[in-house]
């Protein structure tokens, strides 16, 4: 009997990724033009972030609940016990759409070795989650161990980003116009971050330098052996920028390793292109 590991395609982790590890990831939906994609498998970022550079406003929905129904029968059937770790419910109806087909599947089979897990997180930081959890699994570990890490990990997941252009905040419904039309006149620069799944203002800062150094400051107050930790960085179709704070954290904590991922379709499609979010473990005592 194999434990499966699933995600969302929320998680922003590439096809390298889920194919070393064994993970099976599940598409969002993007609504671009009167056309209906699945995230990461018919659309790619970089044509949401071309379309939002012309004007466009793509949408998302969630992963559709007959997809989670198909995949935990199958991997069921095949006697696994399946994992899957959502993208936070504070974001999404994908963690509530998973459990009402839990409740299907396990009427159906009443034995179902089946757990659903709400990470709260987001992006990257919800991909290092489960890369975790996946790494866990191929080692041998046992499926307790491996939820009770994954809770641990997603509990003490920091999310720290910014955007380039507060328009794309303003069309999500996360900051006002009149924020939106100020903040880029002035070359505002949010800083935000995830607290119990919800995205939170935390600071405004004016210029990229200023809130590249703030990122390191904050990071520095809040993390937990930085130079023993994965720290991730995913990026709107940036790639200069986060490889340019990538060696900004080598140097300064020589950490253990740096992942840089893009971030996908269905989240960017909210935090446009230029966006960076940088991802840690935090020593808060939880």
């Amino acid at each position: 009997m194999a434990i499966k590991i699933l995600a969302d395609s929320a998680s922003d982790l590439t096809t390298e990724d889920c194919q070393k590890y064994d993970i099976e990831v599940l598409p969002l939906t993007v609504q671009l033009d009167g056309e209906e994609y699945q995230d990461g498998v018919t659309i790619s970022p970089k044509k949401v972030y071309d379309a939002m550079r012309n004007g466009k406003a793509p949408k998302t929905a969630q992963v559709s609940p007959q997809l989670f129904k198909d995949s935990f029968e199958k991997h069921i059937e095949e006697g696994n016990t399946v994992i899957y770790l959502a993208f936070s419910s504070e974001l999404s109806g994908t963690y509530q759409g998973a459990k009402l087909m839990e409740q299907e599947v396990k009427e159906k089979h009443p034995d179902a070795n089946l757990h659903i897990i709400d990470t709260k997180c987001a992006s990257l930081g919800y991909g290092l989650v489960v890369l975790r959890a996946a790494e866990l699994a191929q080692s041998g570990a046992s499926v307790e161990e491996i939820l009770e890490a994954s809770k641990h990990n997603a509990l003490h997941m920091e999310h720290i980003f910014t955007v380039d252009d507060l328009e794309y905040l303003y069309r999500g419904g996360r900051v006002s116009k009149t924020a939106a039309f100020v903040g880029t006149l002035l070359k505002i620069k949010p800083l935000l971050h995830v607290e119990d799944g919800k995205l939170i203002p935390l600071e405004k800062i004016r210029g990229s330098k200023k809130v590249y150094k703030r990122m390191l400051e904050i990071m520095d107050e809040r993390g937990m052996d930085l130079s023993d930790q994965v720290i991730g960085i995913s990026h709107g179709d940036a790639l200069d920028v986060a490889e340019s704070i990538a060696d900004m954290f080598r140097e300064k904590w020589n950490v253990k390793d740096v992942k840089i991922n893009m971030v996908g379709s269905s989240i960017g499609a909210h935090a446009g292109p230029g966006t960076i979010a940088v991802f840690f473990l935090n020593d808060k005592q939880k």
